[in-house]
């Protein structure tokens, strides 16, 4: 831990604009029909401000390179696996179309810890974006490494089993197979190089995962998304969710939630009811 105490509280500042193409992708990715309002449906600071490492500057998992180096943001840490494992997310206002938006990051904390998993080192960064000088969101993102795992690994998740997704219980629900062009089509709006979402021989063989994996914004997006049916555009304060099993292209997905006052708890669901993505909100 001593070793990276100097990234503790380093800052990466970002600025980019929503502009009316990168609108009209993000509708089009989602099949989601643009509103009246300039106002973008809560999800969209995902893909804004995004990494900009150049291609050769890229580590063998499509992740920017993490070096022991001033001008490097994250610490050097020597596990190779990376993934997003949480979000803890408060909504300030709704960031427009035509908005200029910028984000200042910031490492609050590097904690090493050791699992069934082995080695592993949680980094939380706060994220916080305003657009046209007012605050939009606040974000603390925990992003968890791991060590690399043997060519005989078992694949994960397991194979889907007969049981079928239960949605009694829930007072919204979507079902939709999310597959290889919306993945494609997400790493783009997002410039997220990381092979697992679309090198399937790598996401088998390196990472040992058994298909192509879906993002987790990009399932915390869809969550957002059955949230703004249900309650309307624009009206969740806080939303958190944290990764639970790996969803993987191809296969169906559940997404549904239920409350309607103080807490509102969402989820992700396999179609054989293996949970992918717990989550929660409150109402502005």
């Amino acid at each position: 831990m001593a070793e990276w105490g100097e990234w503790i509280g380093r800052e990466q500042r970002a600025a980019d604009r929503l502009d009316p193409a990168l609108a009209a992708r993000w509708y089009a990715t989602f099949d989601h029909g643009a509103p009246d309002s300039a106002a973008m449906p809560q999800g969209i600071h995902f893909c804004l401000c995004t990494p900009e490492s150049p291609t050769a500057r890229l580590g063998p998992d499509g992740h920017p390179l993490r070096e022991n180096d001033p001008a490097s943001f994250l610490p050097p840490i020597p596990l190779p696996r990376r993934m997003w494992a949480s979000s803890a997310i408060q909504f300030h206002a709704p960031i427009a179309v035509g908005a200029t938006v910028e984000r200042v990051s910031r490492v609050v904390s590097i904690t090493p810890k050791s699992g069934s998993r082995g080695d592993m080192v949680f980094v939380e960064i706060d994220h916080e974006t305003s657009a046209d000088g007012t605050a939009a969101v606040t974000e603390r993102q925990t992003a968890v490494y791991l060590e690399a795992l043997t060519g005989d690994a078992p694949l994960s998740p397991p194979e889907p089993t007969p049981a079928v997704f239960d949605r009694q219980g829930w007072d919204g629900h979507r079902e939709l197979l999310p597959d290889e062009r919306l993945l494609f089509r997400y790493s783009a709006l997002t410039f997220n190089t990381h092979r697992i979402h679309y090198d399937a021989p790598y996401t088998r063989e390196v990472e040992r995962y058994r298909g192509l994996v879906v993002h987790g914004p990009l399932t915390a997006s869809l969550l957002l998304q059955l949230a703004g049916a249900h309650f309307g555009e624009n009206r969740l304060a806080h939303f958190a969710f944290r990764g639970v099993s790996p969803a993987i292209a191809g296969e169906p997905l559940h997404l549904v939630l239920r409350g309607d006052g103080g807490e509102i708890e969402l989820g992700a669901f396999a179609g054989d009811g293996r949970q992918v993505t717990k989550a929660s909100a409150t109402l502005s």
